[in-house]
């Protein structure tokens, strides 16, 4: 049964139906015809998407965890949607602390980026996660109502949020300050724009994400740890363009790349999920934060 198959053991070609699905480029419809391909030996195409589907039981951390404190807030965007609101999660004991900052993906706030947003602050650090549908209601609770509520955004006012997010974390009495960012897909691609937009930030640390223009590079101030899934062409291809433009301007940056896996190999609630490159990005991700915002 599907419910028994390993990532491993899933064809190619239903991660990139997912990955063309959950990126908007294949609608909900195309998305179960096209596993109809893959729906054989006792395979039904119901089974087959519940394999990529999100499982968001799986959590690394818990709501409730003694180490940390979290809360919903509102902040200010003059220049996005007026008022925003994210999520706050802070190491238990206050003290002064740096400060991340954790971009979501195209579907609001669901409970993996929660999750990222404990793990940071459970090594230090005071975490924020913005939900860009907050002017919409804020995540409704699944991600396919999420990916539509987030489509009907306009991005410049979202990327605009996600900066005025990073000015409230900065200027927050429980940072110090200085503050990193990640994000993962969408957010990746946010990050990647906010390392040129805001030179005060310590660091970005972008997950397979899209890029700026080659004339962006060129204003780059932050530090850059780029982390890509090998497997990710469609990410992939922009790079290299990017990169050189990086190197013609003497730009900082380090980039990992993750041979075999596939773009989302971070969220550890789907099956694209990889835990030994995650472990690897996410100790990567540490090591820079530790470097960049002591």
């Amino acid at each position: 049964m599907a419910d028994d198959m390993k990532p491993a053991e899933i064809p190619q070609g239903v991660f990139d139906l997912y990955d063309r699905y959950c990126h908007g480029h294949l609608s909900r419809r195309g998305f179960f015809e096209g596993l109809g391909k893959y729906a054989v030996g006792g395979l039904s195409v119901a089974s087959l998407a519940a394999c990529v589907m999100p499982d968001y039981s799986k959590q690394q951390t818990a709501e409730d965890d003694g180490d940390i404190t979290t809360e919903m807030v509102t902040y200010a965007s003059p220049d996005g949607a007026g008022e925003m609101a994210g999520y706050l999660v802070r190491p238990a004991g206050g003290g002064v602390r740096p400060g991340v900052l954790v971009v979501h993906e195209n579907r609001g706030l669901n409970p993996y980026i929660k999750d990222v947003a404990r793990r940071a602050a459970k090594a230090g650090y005071v975490a924020f996660a913005p939900d860009a549908l907050y002017p919409l209601g804020g995540y409704p609770g699944n991600d396919d109502d999420g990916r539509a509520l987030q489509a009907k955004r306009d991005r410049g006012k979202m990327l605009a949020d996600f900066m005025a997010g990073a000015d409230f974390l900065r200027d927050h009495e429980a940072t110090n300050g200085k503050v990193g960012i990640t994000g993962f897909c969408f957010g990746g691609a946010i990050t990647n724009l906010m390392a040129v937009k805001q030179p005060w930030l310590s660091c970005s640390v972008p997950y397979y994400g899209g890029w700026p223009s080659a004339e962006d590079a060129a204003k780059l101030e932050v530090p850059l740890q780029i982390h890509l899934a090998g497997l990710d062409d469609r990410v992939n291809a922009g790079w290299p363009s990017y990169q050189d433009a990086l190197n013609a301007a003497g730009k900082p940056y380090e980039v990992y790349l993750y041979e075999g896996v596939n773009h989302g190999f971070h969220n550890d609630t789907t099956s694209r999920y990889d835990a030994d490159a995650a472990a690897l990005a996410w100790s990567r991700t540490l090591d820079f934060f530790a470097k960049h915002l002591a």
